[in-house]
């Protein structure tokens, strides 16, 4: 098959290509530095030919509340007119555990505005609702950081290594269309304090991680199961401390 991977040069873009190659298919790795704007249309209408299908792994470049539900109506919605276009058969769009629970987070209302793009496109689809990337972690760390504190929320996480949603994403690529939610998880549930904390620990940090229920992740109050699931996801098996042996220092 022909599969168009949008955002296929990032970090999971470039791993999920990685595998569906090895299967033999024919992948693009669609992207601004690639010639393909979801934003502008440039590009679109060559790289979706003959594709029948389009996994969208696109993140906007700014997390402010406007600008990201801006990035993420318009690229849906032109994705989607070219799609139709080109004939794709299987839509595939990467978003997140607990997206709906947290209408707090002008992030998560912008990945359910793009999820209702992709629902109601017509399009056959799979939306994967995934956990944290284990790469995130410093990302969160650095968040929540002020002076040499890091106060964090204490509700759950379970994250996921990369190399774990790449072979997820790859899995759904090559499987018929749910028209409905997958969803993947981490092997380990770790309360986010705690997991940050054995992070910092690890990579020698001495920031001081404080655990407070009412600490903001992003902007929004977690609740313990705001960030996970408990309707049996497809698990990992790669545990934080083999992602950490292996890839954190990357």
């Amino acid at each position: 098959m022909k599969i168009v991977i949008i955002g296929g040069t990032g970090l999971i873009g470039s791993k999920t290509a990685e595998r569906l190659r090895k299967q033999g298919h024919e992948v693009i790795a669609a992207a601004p530095s690639t010639g393909v704007n979801t934003i502008t249309g440039e590009g679109l209408t060559e790289a979706l030919a003959g594709a029948s299908v389009v996994i969208d792994l696109a993140n906007s470049p700014s997390f402010e509340d406007k600008a990201v539900l801006e990035f993420f109506e318009t690229s849906g919605r032109n994705l989607a007119a070219a799609e139709k276009a080109a004939g794709v058969k299987h839509h595939i769009a990467l978003s997140i555990i607990g997206v709906d629970r947290l209408p707090g987070s002008g992030y998560m209302r912008a990945k359910v505005a793009q999820e209702k793009i992709v629902k109601e496109s017509g399009i056959p689809y799979t939306i994967v609702h995934s956990t944290q990337f284990m790469e995130f972690l410093g990302g969160i760390a650095q968040s929540a950081t002020i002076g040499n504190v890091v106060r964090l929320p204490t509700g759950y996480v379970q994250p996921i290594a990369s190399d774990d949603v790449a072979d997820a994403m790859a899995a759904v690529a090559t499987a018929a269309p749910m028209n409905g939610v997958f969803e993947i998880s981490g092997p380990e549930r770790v309360r986010m304090n705690e997991l940050v904390a054995r992070y910092l620990k690890a990579m020698g940090d001495a920031r001081q991680v404080e655990g407070d229920p009412e600490a903001r992740y992003f902007g929004t109050k977690l609740e313990d199961g705001s960030l996970v699931s408990d309707n049996k996801p497809r698990l990992g098996h790669i545990a934080f401390e083999q992602w950490f042996a292996t890839s954190a220092r990357k």
